[in-house]
């Protein structure tokens, strides 16, 4: 997919999302001062829908109440509005135009087959958040978990992980995977880069963040439950997929396995 088309298809969804300015109203005003790239609502934002884009809203650090410093809402909200868009554009799936914040104490997880969290690798988690989670994938939900690099990153996620399953094992998923086969076939996956490749030409973050991860926790039943995407930055593809500075070939395939992952996370 050229550019120009890409851009083309993006923007003929995307209504008045492309001159959105960059202040929040409605639907997200509640989580504003938490996101780091706020946009206003479409006009349509309070339309229900089969799927909407579930945020998990985590803890950060001491696990405290505070928010201001969280990382959970890195790429927030644009990036959920543009993935939103792809979802209607590239899928049958109906899907909201607005994302929904589920908070990891009282969110409602149940309501949402799918989850994103990103910037795993600061996360923290309690033993009874981590049940709460893992009641919400043993009932059929799924957890997608992105931008988080290197090795220090990665044992922090694990820290977390482990009050989710304590017991499971995390492995690579095979390229035979349903997972990657849902919309496009995704064998041939590339390291996808956040917006600083723009300034670096560098698609990793940390000397020890190559090469991509793709790594996921099956239940009893052999089911894809949770999809850990280490080493790569979706969310920034997301976020900047009408950027003419982001290469479109990065968010061109970071679209596609954004929704693979939600159309496997409905169908198994």
């Amino acid at each position: 997919m050229k550019r120009g088309i890409f851009i083309a298809v993006l923007c003929a969804a995307l209504g008045p999302l492309a001159i959105l300015a960059f202040q929040a109203t409605r639907h997200s005003q509640r989580f504003e001062q938490e996101m780091q790239d706020p946009v206003d609502d479409p006009p349509d934002a309070e339309v229900k829908a089969e799927w909407a884009f579930g945020r998990l809203r985590y803890r950060s650090g001491s696990g405290g109440r505070g928010f201001r410093r969280s990382s959970w809402g890195i790429d927030s909200n644009r990036a959920d509005r543009l993935f939103s868009i792809a979802m209607r554009r590239l899928t049958r799936v109906d899907t909201r135009s607005v994302e929904e914040v589920i908070d990891v104490d009282d969110g409602p997880l149940l309501d949402y087959p799918w989850l994103y969290a990103v910037e795993v690798g600061r996360w923290s988690m309690t033993e009874p958040q981590g049940k709460r989670i893992r009641e919400y994938l043993d009932r059929g939900g799924f957890l997608m978990v992105d931008d988080f690099h290197g090795g220090y990153e990665w044992d922090n996620f694990m820290q977390g992980l482990r009050q989710i399953y304590p017991d499971k094992p995390v492995v690579d998923i095979p390229n035979e995977d349903p997972i990657f086969h849902m919309i496009s076939d995704l064998s041939d996956r590339e390291q996808i880069p956040g917006a600083q490749y723009v300034r670096t030409g560098l698609t990793y973050e940390r000397f020890d963040g190559r090469p991509a991860n793709w790594r996921g926790i099956y239940d009893d039943k052999g089911r894809l439950v949770v999809a850990i995407c280490h080493n790569v930055d979706l969310g920034d593809a997301w976020q900047y997929a009408d950027d003419p500075q982001y290469p479109e070939r990065f968010a061109a395939q970071a679209l596609r396995i954004g929704v693979s992952y939600v159309i496997y996370s409905m169908t198994h």
